[in-house]
């Protein structure tokens, strides 16, 4: 497997978590601490931390710690590979439904011309 699918995986299997999700939506919006990022969540900060650093693995997220601080960046170019891999799907299914009308239209005796 070449590093790109490599890399979409581990990004998908990241994202299919609930939490992990909220994460990245809530860093969306903009840099946040740890204590920012725990607050919606009922579970103490060691689990959310364990959410955190698999977003760190995978690359979509990058923390900085000063002093006790620990604050966390969304790392926009990984996302854009998800949105990359997804452009390129919707492109295979659009052509896919494009010959499908066209197949339909044919078996129900419509022409081209109308």
């Amino acid at each position: 497997m070449d590093n790109y699918g490599a890399s979409l995986d581990s990004i998908f299997h990241a994202l299919a978590d609930p939490t992990r999700r909220a994460i990245v939506q809530r860093l969306g919006r903009g840099p946040a601490t740890v204590t920012e990022l725990a607050q919606p969540f009922a579970m103490a900060l060691p689990s959310l931390m364990k959410h955190v650093g698999g977003l760190e693995e995978t690359g979509l997220v990058r923390s900085k710690k000063t002093g006790r601080v620990r604050t966390c960046v969304l790392q926009r170019k990984k996302l854009a590979a998800v949105e990359l891999w997804l452009g390129q799907q919707r492109a295979v299914w659009r052509a896919r439904y494009g010959n499908l009308d066209e197949l339909l239209a044919k078996l129900n005796g419509e022409d081209d011309e109308n």
